[in-house]
């Protein structure tokens, strides 16, 4: 007999990193934007639609948790730096994103500064989850 409750431990991970310098309203924001992608690159970790006893449906989800963690400008900077040598499914939210208004201008804005000066204020990651143990090491689970 098997416990269709039990956890299941998945061999992938799938984590945010937030600046812990930011203000609650940037950090909800942040970490919707930057899981947002993962789906479209990464197909498998999107679960089965749902739907609730008068059968309406609602849009699949992530089929695993989502790990938030938090952490200085320093350990986002050699978070990003690992993620980027070991080839995760990666994405980056900078500060500049904070003062446009599109997805366009949000682009333009990643793309006018080079990889070691961006002022990221979060990351997401998908990979195997030792890699994003070593990825996130010094960062803490967000309160």
């Amino acid at each position: 007999m098997t416990d269709d409750n039990a956890p299941v431990r998945f061999d992938t991970k799938i984590a945010v990193l937030l600046r812990d310098d930011l203000e609650t309203w940037q950090r909800l924001n942040v970490t919707a934007f930057l899981v947002s992608g993962l789906g479209t690159q990464v197909p498998e970790v999107i679960g089965k639609p749902y739907a609730d006893a008068d059968d309406t449906p609602y849009l699949p989800m992530f089929r695993q948790p989502v790990m938030v963690f938090a952490g200085s400008k320093e350990i986002l900077t050699g978070a990003h730096a690992k993620a980027v040598s070991r080839g995760v499914t990666l994405s980056v939210f900078t500060s500049d994103l904070f003062a446009t208004g599109h997805d366009e201008a949000n682009r333009a804005a990643v793309r006018a500064v080079r990889r070691d000066g961006m002022d990221l204020v979060g990351l997401a990651v998908h990979g195997p989850r030792n890699a994003v143990d070593k990825i996130l090491k010094g960062a803490s689970m967000h309160p």
